[in-house]
C-alpha cells in the first residue's frame, strides 16, 4: 500500500510520500538507542515537563490536526477535535500520575526479613526503544495512549503508523520535537508493512505494541516471539450490547446508535452485536432502527455530519460482502444496506435482524456502520450469544437489576463490562481484551508497567 493521503469523502489522492530508505531507518534506530541512554536517567519532573509541553502544543493545534485526520481517514471533524482533546487529557494525566504509578513497591516487613534481607523492594525501570505499529481509525489517540505512558516510564518510541495517515504520523513526530524532547525520543518511521519485520528483529528494539487487525497481530506476535521480545496487542472486537427488561429503553436505544456509529462505525470497541431480551426486543428494535435512520450522513468536514465515509474502497466492499452474505442466508434489513450514489466511500447506517451462526457477520467484525440484532429468551441465552464470538474486547449491559449485573460481570468474556453506558477509554482504567482481541493492557497503571523491567532489589545485612 502506498504512503498517501487519500480523501475517503472523494476518493482523491491528495499527497504521496516516499518511504524511508534502509540508511535512514538505520540512522533513526541508532538515534533511538542513543536517546534512551539519556532519557532513561531523567527525573519524573523533567519527563512531566516535556509531556505537558507537548499537551499544550496539541491543545493549540486541535482544529488544524482535526482537519488533517478527517481528510486522511474520514471521521466527522467534530469527532476528530474530540479525539485531539482526549489525547491532551491523557498526556496531562500521565504527566501527573506516572511517578506515583511507578513508585517503588515494598513487600511486608515480615516477608523482607523472612527472605534474609535487611531491605527489599520492587522498582520499575524502562526497557528501551519500543516499536508501535498503529492503525488509522484513531490516528492520534491510538499513538498517544502508547506514547504518553512509554515516555513517562523512560522509554523511547518508534512509530510505524498506518499507510493512509502519513500526515498525522509526521505531525506526531514534530509535536514531540517542538515540545523539547531530545532527538530520537519519539520518531516516525514512514515504512511499508514489509519493513516492520526488519525493525522488530533489530536488537535495539526491545518490545512492540500493536493495535490493528488480527492478521497484523499474528505477524508481529510471531516475529517478536521468535526474538523473545515483549508485545502488547489490541486487535479486533465485536462487542455485545445487551438490553434486559429492566433497562431504560429510550436511553439504551439512544446510546446504542452512538455506540454503533462512533467514528463512522470503525472502532474496535464500538458496539456491534445488539442482544435484546425478547420481552423488550420489539420496542428496542423500533427505537434503535429509527435512530439509525435519522443519522445525518455526509461530508465529514460539515459540523452537522454524524456519519462520514468509511476509510477505504476495500473497507466498504468488505461491509457489502458481509451484508450480502447475511441477507442471502435469511437476515432481514431493517434500514440501510445499499451503497449510495456519488463519490466517496460512503455506506449507510444499517440494521440487520434475524442473525444466525451460519452467517459470516455472526463471527466476523463489521468495521463500519452495520449493526446486528439478536433476540434472547433470557439472561442465560443473552450471555451465550454474547460469548459466541472469537473476540472479547469490551461489552455493554443495560439493566437495573443488580442480580443481572453480577451475572454479566462474572460471565461475559471481555476485557471490560460497561453497565448502562457506552464503552469508552479513559487513562485511569486499563484497556484491552481477551481471546482474539489480544493480550496485555494499555492505559492506567497496568499500561505504563507493560514496558517496564519489573526489578527485584534485595539487600543483605
Amino acid at each position: 500500500m502506498p504512503l498517501a493521503t487519500v480523501n475517503p469523502a472523494t476518493g482523491e489522492t491528495l499527497r504521496t510520500f516516499d518511504a524511508l530508505g534502509a540508511e535512514e531507518v538505520e540512522r533513526r534506530l541508532a538515534a533511538a538507542e542513543a536517546a534512551f541512554r539519556t532519557h532513561r536517567t531523567t527525573s519524573f519532573a523533567e519527563r512531566a515537563r516535556l509531556l505537558n509541553a507537548a499537551a499544550d502544543l496539541l491543545e493549540a493545534d486541535e482544529r488544524e490536526i482535526a482537519e488533517v485526520m478527517t481528510t486522511e481517514m474520514g471521521k466527522p471533524v467534530t469527532q476528530a477535535r474530540a479525539e485531539a482533546a482526549k489525547c491532551v487529557k491523557a498526556m496531562r494525566w500521565y504527566a501527573d500520575h506516572a511517578e506515583e504509578l511507578l513508585a517503588d513497591e515494598e513487600p511486608a516487613e515480615s516477608d523482607v526479613k523472612d527472605s534474609g534481607a535487611s531491605r527489599g523492594f520492587v522498582r520499575y525501570r524502562p526497557l528501551g526503544p519500543v516499536l508501535a505499529v498503529m492503525p488509522w481509525n484513531f490516528p492520534l489517540w491510538q499513538v498517544i495512549r502508547f506514547a504518553a505512558p512509554a515516555l513517562m516510564a523512560g522509554n523511547v518510541g518508534l512509530l510505524k503508523h498506518a499507510s493512509n495517515v502519513p500526515q498525522t504520523a509526521l505531525y506526531l513526530e514534530e509535536l514531540f520535537r517542538r515540545a523539547g524532547y531530545p532527538e530520537g525520543c519519539f520518531q516516525t518511521l514512514l515504512i511499508g508493512s514489509k519493513e516492520v519485520e526488519g525493525v522488530l528483529r533489530d536488537p535495539r528494539v526491545v518490545a512492540a505494541t500493536l493495535t490493528g487487525s488480527e492478521p497484523a497481530g499474528r505477524s508481529v506476535a510471531s516475529i517478536a516471539g521468535d526474538e523473545i521480545k515483549k508485545t502488547v496487542l489490541e486487535l479486533g472486537g465485536s462487542d455485545p450490547f445487551v438490553v434486559m427488561p429492566s433497562a431504560d429503553l429510550d436511553r439504551a436505544a439512544q446510546v446504542a446508535v452512538t455506540a454503533r456509529v462512533q467514528n463512522n462505525g470503525q472502532s474496535c470497541i464500538a458496539a456491534k452485536r445488539f442482544i435484546v431480551h425478547t420481552d423488550v426486543y420489539d420496542a428496542f428494535a423500533e427505537r434503535f432502527t429509527a435512530g439509525m435512520k435519522a443519522l445525518k450522513v455526509g461530508d465529514p468536514m460539515d459540523e452537522e455530519t454524524q456519519v462520514g465515509p468509511v476509510s477505504s474502497e476495500r473497507g466498504r466492499a468488505d461491509l457489502e460482502e458481509l451484508v450480502a452474505d447475511a441477507v442471502e442466508r435469511g437476515a432481514t434489513v431493517l434500514c440501510g444496506g445499499e451503497r449510495p450514489d456519488g463519490p466517496g466511500w460512503y455506506y449507510p447506517p444499517t440494521v440487520l435482524a434475524g442473525i444466525t451462526p451460519e452467517m459470516r457477520v455472526h463471527h466476523e467484525e463489521t468495521f463500519g456502520p452495520v449493526a446486528t440484532l439478536y433476540r434472547a429468551a433470557d439472561l442465560d441465552e443473552a450471555v451465550a450469544i454474547a460469548n459466541d464470538s472469537p473476540f472479547g474486547l469490551s461489552s455493554n449491559v443495560w439493566t437495573r437489576d443488580e442480580g443481572d449485573v453480577d451475572r454479566f460481570v462474572r460471565d461475559l468474556e471481555a476485557g471490560a463490562v460497561y453497565v448502562n453506558g457506552m464503552t469508552a477509554s479513559h487513562p485511569a482504567f486499563p484497556f484491552g481484551g481477551v481471546k482474539r482481541s489480544g493480550y496485555g493492557r494499555e492505559l492506567s497503571g497496568h499500561g505504563i508497567r507493560e514496558f517496564c523491567n519489573i526489578t527485584t532489589v534485595w539487600q543483605g545485612a
